[in-house]
């Protein structure tokens, strides 16, 4: 791999000079290109590229553009016989230290675009930052993908190659829009795009060329004209995705009991990142549910497109649904037919709905008169105890809906324990969106000792625990009871129900789901304990597994658009199929 450097500069002074001598070290050709400059600064870049020998000046008689700029630098590095590129910025923004990295990505992937993925400080403006989303959340709509994290980095890596045939093709932007069109027009030409963690700041004595209104709405004409782009190449696009999740959803590698995991919901892609939730909140922030619910749609469609698990697991439920409640089309709409496509969709729909009445609840806006909570006497006498209480939860209705607890009862801690690796990034965002919030979603892998300890210290400081009781998993594939659910036999983790017996305090099982134009809380008693004595501890488990699964299966045909499960939920691993005869023998008598 042969690289060189390109930097763009439009009456950039006060770092240039710094960032080349940074930039020695790593003793590589540079493009410097002037773009029209005034003349203090022509005359610097003149001295400048005389100093240092491996620099190559490249002038623009006026200015024309940042595009255009890099586009020269690129073009002439080509026709130089350099591979790729990197282009570093000249106003001190980018993190230099990081180019090692870059340089080593490249040469593992050399036919890809390795762009910095920033991390901002508390030095960027608010209002780029808040932009930024909004480019991030339509460059995901243009791709039909998650896979450009950040198209607004201008420090980045090109394929040479890849990147002169695009210029061959079509004229791209000259000014603020290219870095977006490049990288959206590369990917849709099959070049992978590789992000890598950068430090970025804005300097307090920066020069910003960015010019708010006519950069705005030329980048705004981009994404349009990129849309309508998105729209003739909907097919390749949309095969391209059902490509990578065939090769995506190749056998797994055996776990340990021997069992392919690859169907388990934890070992499903996360669709998402940390970035949209940011857009999401920020969004809110901006324009509350009107926004949220623009972008959403789009969104939530594109995951029911591409979705090809998830949909298929929908449809499934749905059609489980009104098998078992023929009768009741009453209950919703959705049992007064075979359920079909549109169904389902509607089931998505009802997931993204669902979240931003999540960010509502963060964000105290829930009130009082939307929350239907008819037993919360149950839990104000357990709370007026002193001693706390655990709640069996689902993912049916609304489960972070738990602020309408510490709403009525006089703001007490809610602990939500989350089985994942994602809830730090819920974490990160809800304390942005309400940094004097009381719900707190504790992340863990596994439930050991060390859990039962903080969780016990919860209980005894008179908080509440919730615990969702019907995913299994992954590193317990083998600790799960198996219970009629839905006319079939599901797998039920054993830990929560473990747990909440070693913490040996009253136990609750609850529901929040959507009625109408409100929530309502289903507060039910579960059992004063689940400590027992060892002996017949399995059968104790066992008949508490049960109960849940049924009230999980009483709610579930009621609510079915309110099931947020997409995936198999009675698939089994090889490890269960020991308790599967028992459970179907109690099934069928």
């Amino acid at each position: 791999m042969r690289l060189a450097l390109v930097i763009p500069n439009y009456n950039h002074s006060a770092a240039i000079a710094d960032t080349l001598a940074t930039l020695a070290q790593y003793e590589l050709s540079c493009y410097l290109v002037d773009d029209g400059s005034r003349d203090e600064t022509r005359y610097l870049l003149q001295s400048l590229a005389k100093q240092y020998p491996w620099v190559t000046l490249l002038q623009h008689p006026y200015n024309r553009g940042k595009g255009a700029a890099v586009m020269t630098g690129l073009r002439a590095a080509y026709r130089d016989g350099f591979s790729h590129a990197l282009q570093v910025d000249a106003d001190g923004q980018h993190d230099l230290n990081d180019i090692p990295a870059m340089i080593a990505k490249a040469e593992s992937r050399p036919e890809a675009v390795i762009s910095g993925l920033p991390q901002y400080d508390d030095s960027i403006p608010k209002g780029r930052l808040y932009g930024r989303y909004l480019t991030h959340f339509w460059v995901w709509v243009e791709t039909l993908s998650l896979d450009i994290r950040d198209a607004m980095c201008g420090f980045r890596i090109y394929p040479l190659a890849a990147t002169e045939a695009l210029f061959r093709q079509t004229a791209l932007g000259e000014r603020m829009d290219f870095d977006i069109e490049v990288l959206v027009k590369l990917y849709w030409q099959g070049v992978p795009i590789v992000h890598l963690p950068t430090r970025v700041i804005y300097p307090d004595d920066g020069i910003s060329h960015f010019q708010g209104f006519r950069d705005n709405v030329r980048i705004s004409k981009l994404h349009t004209k990129l849309f309508f782009g998105m729209l003739r190449r909907l097919p390749k696009l949309l095969g391209k995705r059902l490509g990578s999740k065939a090769v995506n959803h190749q056998p797994a590698p055996q776990a340990a009991d021997g069992a392919s995991d690859e169907r388990h919901w934890s070992r499903m892609a996360e669709r998402g990142s940390y970035l949209g939730i940011r857009l999401l909140a920020a969004s809110y922030k901006f324009g509350g549910h009107w926004l949220c619910r623009a972008i959403m749609y789009p969104v939530i469609c594109y995951f029911f497109l591409t979705g090809t698990d998830a949909r298929a697991a929908s449809a499934d439920f749905l059609r489980r649904v009104r098998a078992l409640e023929p009768d009741n089309a009453e209950l919703d709409p959705v049992l007064s037919r075979v359920p079909g496509w549109r169904d389902s969709l509607r089931h998505f729909l009802s997931f993204g709905n669902a979240a931003l009445d999540r960010i509502d609840a963060w964000c105290n806006r829930i009130t009082i008169q939307q929350v239907d909570f008819p037993n919360r006497q149950l839990l104000a006498e357990q709370i007026a105890s002193g001693r706390g209480a655990v709640l069996l939860a689902s993912h049916l209705g609304n489960l972070e809906l738990c602020r309408a607890i510490s709403i009525h009862q006089q703001r007490v801690k809610v602990n939500v324990m989350v089985l994942t690796q994602h809830a730090e990034n819920f974490n990160r965002v809800l304390k942005q969106l309400n940094p004097d919030s009381d719900l707190n979603l504790i992340q863990v892998t596994e439930l050991n000792p060390a859990t039962a300890i903080l969780l016990q210290q919860k209980i005894d400081a008179g908080e509440l625990v919730v615990i969702a009781a019907d995913r299994t998993p992954a590193s317990q594939r083998g600790r799960v009871l198996l219970a009629p659910f839905m006319g079939r036999i599901a797998a039920f983790p054993q830990g929560p129900f473990v747990l909440a017996g070693l913490l040996d305090c009253p136990v609750f099982q609850m529901f929040c789901v959507r009625e109408a134009d409100c929530y309502r809380v289903y507060l039910e008693p579960f059992a004063q304990t689940l400590k027992g004595p060892r002996e017949g501890r399995m059968a104790r488990l066992q008949a508490a597994v049960e109960r849940y699964s049924q009230r999980l299966e009483y709610h579930a045909r009621r609510n079915p658009l309110q099931w947020f499960n997409f995936f198999d939920f009675w698939r089994q691993s090889d490890s269960d199929s020991g308790a599967t005869t028992q459970a179907q023998d109690r099934t069928n008598t």
